[in-house]
């Protein structure tokens, strides 16, 4: 029989346990009948936690906080890793991020710049960790030895006088050479610009002007009017131009030329469906009122450009035509452009090229509108005039220009290998004998761009396509049949100097040796260096635009911020980087002359006062005309951005102006520094680089 276990409930009832506890115990043979304990069994008492442990219990207890405690470690450093994969793909991949290709670089190089940061941030920390169990961290520490001020300003002194002769010794005179070589490079630009204003001048005053003799259009017998109206084929190139294209179109099919010889080709690259269906909507109504325009869509937009006009010119109907004009989507010849331009090539079989001029209708948008436009004015009214007339040569511009179209054939058409294709055919024609004529009285409206993002790609596109144009053709330019002189215009004064020299010796001499001498008295730049010439030089580069002679301060300052865009731009095309071959479509805001709003105007009163269709059209392409037109209504207008300033630019043309204020005041013996103030310019140029990278 099983022993009762009633008295474990008089146990919790007893109050004092040290007396013992009388235990009654019910046998079936009782031999006894009471047992006295004179303390509670071992079995009840408290165990010691310092008791019952062997080594076994604490190696299993060690590991397990080890195991916490790299779990805690794994995952703070996968939380670091996510963060840099992070940081990655934004910056360097652009995951996520619309962004054009040229970015893609300078992602790599600030996720380079952050690592930098985290790894010496992570130094600096376990420095610190060590320092606090070195028992640095206390002054009462004996090992600590704590500098006097006596002792710093020595050492102090120490290092600024081995600074000043480290100065003195090697960094003066590098700068000093570099600087001596700039120089000579900016008075032979100097010198160069000078010989165009004289040879303008010399224009003007005997006004060397390429002239038509007579009347060529008109008509003394009926015989004669075929040849008095050569064919002609125009060629609108666009690519997702949903600003301009009606404009441009508009006063393209407006031209004052008979009809059935002239043809009008829209080559349309644009990717986007909404603007094809727009633009086949103008072409089909300037179709419908008797204007021979035909539309053209490429599917794989190959050779930007170059491929859209080479393709454009391999139609069989071509062959028909004598001549080609070309406008970009936002040029507005008028209606008697070919008229001032076609007769020139009259009795002159060498004549390849005439170029127009451009007239800018958002000049005073705003201030960067303003200072393009004296730098556009320069180029046509001095460089392409003085060498159209002086050498029958100059870079054809892209657009407003009407070409032979044997010039063009024989020359070798259009080629893909540059964004520059424009500059490649004018020199492969140069090459090959032709001359060009530039009409400095016949305008063309365009706009320049109003915001500084479609500028700085506009520019970069302009410097790097030449420089790596000057490297394809560079052995055809010196095993051409062309004379000496030509060649060394060509290769001297045409690539070299205008292209190559004046980016390098403006950004070098302007934006780092001229910011250096705050720092390097030693290397003192001279007064006229960076006052007297670049003054006078600006004031020639005005005079074509005498109006903007107010802005020659806000010019002289942008054009050497310019300089680094322009410098990236020719280091990008000297070497055929990734950027070199980038074509991004410069921006537009669809600008129009009061003039183009009028007669614009009075032609949609005329339309809406129209009641009858043109008997030449189909049911089927009326009904189409009407869906592309409701589908034109409902598509909204694309809103304006507002201009974004950048930071970097004003910085760096501030830090320029304080380097040259400084240079001035010590020619004439106030020698002093503002030490912080300018290092304090130099952090806030690097953090708005990083700063709009980021942005």
């Amino acid at each position: 029989m099983a022993p009762r276990l009633g008295f474990l409930c008089r146990w919790g009832k007893e109050k004092d346990p040290q007396k013992g506890t009388p235990v009654v115990v019910t046998m079936e043979k009782p031999n006894f009948s009471v047992v006295e304990i004179d303390g509670p069994d071992a079995a009840f008492r408290p165990v010691e936690k310092s008791r019952g442990k062997n080594a076994k219990q604490v190696t299993w207890v060690l590991l397990l906080k080890a195991n916490r405690a790299v779990g805690c470690i794994t995952w703070l450093l996968t939380v670091l890793w996510a963060l840099l994969g992070t940081i990655k793909k934004r910056l360097i991949y652009r995951q996520g991020v619309a962004i054009e290709g040229g970015k893609l670089g300078r992602g790599k190089l600030l996720f380079g710049v952050i690592r930098v940061f985290l790894v010496t941030s992570i130094a600096i920390l376990i420095f610190e960790i060590l320092a606090y169990f070195k028992g640095w961290h206390y002054f009462q520490n004996s090992n600590l030895h704590i500098p006097q001020a006596s002792e710093l300003q020595g050492f102090l002194h120490s290092l600024y006088v081995a600074w000043l002769t480290f100065r003195a010794e090697y960094i003066a005179p590098l700068i000093q050479t570099l600087s001596k070589f700039c120089i000579v490079l900016f008075l032979i630009q100097s010198v160069d610009r000078m010989i165009l204003c004289f040879g303008c001048l010399w224009i003007k005053y005997k006004r060397f002007e390429p002239k038509i003799e007579g009347d060529p259009f008109k008509l003394d017998d009926v015989e004669g009017a075929g040849y008095k109206y050569p064919m002609v084929l125009v060629q609108i190139p666009m690519c997702n131009e949903r600003e301009v294209y009606e404009q441009s179109i508009s006063a393209v099919c407006q031209i004052d030329w008979p009809r059935d010889h002239l043809l009008i080709q829209v080559l349309d690259d644009s990717d986007d469906e909404s603007i094809q269906m727009l633009i086949k909507a103008e072409v089909a109504k300037w179709s419908q009122k008797g204007v021979n325009i035909v539309y053209r869509h490429r599917l794989v937009r190959t050779g930007y450009k170059a491929g859209n006009l080479k393709s454009a010119m391999s139609c069989d109907y071509v062959r028909d035509y004598e001549f080609v004009a070309i406008f970009d989507a936002d040029f507005q010849p008028n209606p008697d452009f070919l008229k001032l331009t076609v007769p020139h090539f009259k009795d002159n079989p060498e004549l390849g090229l005439v170029q127009a001029r451009w007239s800018f209708v958002n000049t005073d948008e705003n201030l960067l509108t303003r200072l393009q436009n004296i730098n556009l004015c320069f180029h046509f009214e001095v460089e392409q005039q003085v060498n159209g007339v002086f050498l029958n040569f100059f870079g054809f511009n892209g657009t407003a220009g009407v070409w032979r179209i044997k010039a063009l054939e024989e020359s070798g058409g259009w080629l893909e290998r540059t964004t520059v294709e424009d500059m490649d055919i004018a020199v492969r024609a140069h090459l090959n004998g032709w001359k060009f004529v530039f009409l400095n009285d016949v305008k063309v409206l365009c706009e320049v761009p109003e915001s500084y993002e479609a500028y700085r790609k506009q520019q970069h596109r302009w410097h790097s396509g030449p420089m790596q144009l000057f490297r394809l053709c560079l052995p055809a330019v010196i095993s051409s049949k062309i004379s000496t002189w030509k060649k060394a215009n060509l290769i001297l004064l045409f690539f070299l100097l205008r292209k190559l020299i004046l980016p390098f010796y403006s950004f070098t001499l302007f934006c780092i040796i001229l910011p250096l001498t705050m720092f390097v008295p030693e290397a003192e730049l001279p007064v006229w260096v960076i006052c007297y010439v670049p003054i006078f030089m600006s004031l020639l580069n005005i005079l074509p635009s005498p109006k903007s002679f107010p802005f020659i301060v806000p010019y002289l300052l942008f054009e050497n911020t310019m300089s680094v865009t322009k410098f990236n731009a020719m280091v990008s095309g000297l070497f055929q980087l990734g950027s070199s071959y980038e074509w991004i479509v410069t921006k537009k805001a669809g600008r129009s002359s009061e003039s183009d709003l009028l007669a614009a105007a009075e032609r949609d009163a005329k339309t809406m006062n129209q009641a009858q269709i043109y008997r030449g059209a189909s049911e089927s392409e009326i009904s189409e005309l009407a869906h592309l037109k409701e589908h034109k209504e409902v598509v909204s207008a694309p809103v304006k951005k507002v201009n974004k300033i950048y930071r970097k630019e004003l910085a760096l043309a501030f830090l320029l102006l304080l380097a040259s204020l400084r240079s001035l005041l010590a020619a004439q013996g106030v020698h002093f520094y503002f030490l912080m103030f300018q290092g304090v310019t130099f952090l806030l140029v690097g953090l708005d680089l990083i700063g709009e990278q980021m942005s």
